[in-house]
């Protein structure tokens, strides 16, 4: 685990150090930049920044362990079907893809090698980092990895919960009241804000009938339990960092 010792920043986020810090340190001290993405939109009875909070305390959470400085997070996404609900909106994918990647471009000039991309929204985002990250990647020769943190960390929504996870639902649910209990407004929830995901290409309606989520039918509803909210919020840390970390290492095995 590497170790916040005499030599390194102030702060691990770029907007809290000066340019004359962050020349001194990337990337003769730390090459590695932690980029959170997300969105505004319906989360059930949780905030509808529910997309931006998770990876922004996931980056907090981690930097240190895995030798990173934080870049701002990115909130406006490319939403979808839950953009109609009340505070929610989208931005249009060829302007979202053209920012994030006006993003990456300054992160390789600032001369950082890795680039994680903590992703906290799905839908089409996902295909768009994925993509920018393969496309930038490889025209900078920057490394670059994109984790949608809920589908990487499923397996510990089975192990904590012991069912499916959704959006809105267990899992992040769960998170944000690792993160803030008080954002989680436990006495709004009624038991028909949840739907069961439809199976692609069956069904589509705009907006989406509910804004909680279920990827499994009758698994995944909210769980208002802080003590499995702290175990599933130190496990998906801790294996969010471990993917990192790894991932390093085999980049620099292989030389790359």
């Amino acid at each position: 685990m590497a170790q916040w010792n005499q030599g390194k920043p102030s702060s691990c986020e770029i907007e809290r150090v000066s340019w004359l810090e962050f020349g001194k340190i990337v990337p003769a001290k730390i090459n590695t930049v932690l980029l959170p993405l997300g969105t505004i939109e319906a989360h059930g009875v949780i905030p509808n920044g529910t997309d931006i909070i998770i990876p922004v305390a996931i980056a907090k959470e981690i930097a240190r362990r895995v030798n990173a400085m934080i870049a701002p997070v990115i909130p406006y996404g490319f939403t979808g079907s839950l953009d109609a609900y009340p505070g929610c909106f989208t931005v249009p994918e060829e302007i979202y893809r053209s920012y994030v990647r006006s993003v990456l471009i300054g992160l390789t000039k600032s001369k950082f090698k890795n680039i994680i991309l903590l992703n906290g929204h799905g839908g089409g985002q996902t295909a768009i980092l994925a993509a920018l990250a393969q496309e930038v990647g490889r025209e900078t020769g920057t490394r670059m990895l994109v984790i949608n943190w809920w589908s990487y960390c499923s397996d510990i929504v089975q192990e904590v919960f012991g069912e499916d996870g959704g959006h809105a639902g267990n899992t992040e649910t769960a998170y944000i009241m690792a993160v803030d209990a008080s954002l989680v407004r436990k006495q709004d929830y009624k038991s028909n804000m949840a739907a069961a995901m439809p199976a692609p290409n069956t069904w589509s309606a705009y907006p989406f009938p509910s804004s909680i989520m279920l990827y499994k039918n009758g698994e995944g509803l909210p769980v208002f339990d802080a003590a499995k909210a702290k175990t599933f919020f130190d496990k998906v840390n801790d294996k969010v960092a471990r993917l990192i970390e790894e991932t390093i290492v085999k980049w620099d095995l292989a030389g790359l």
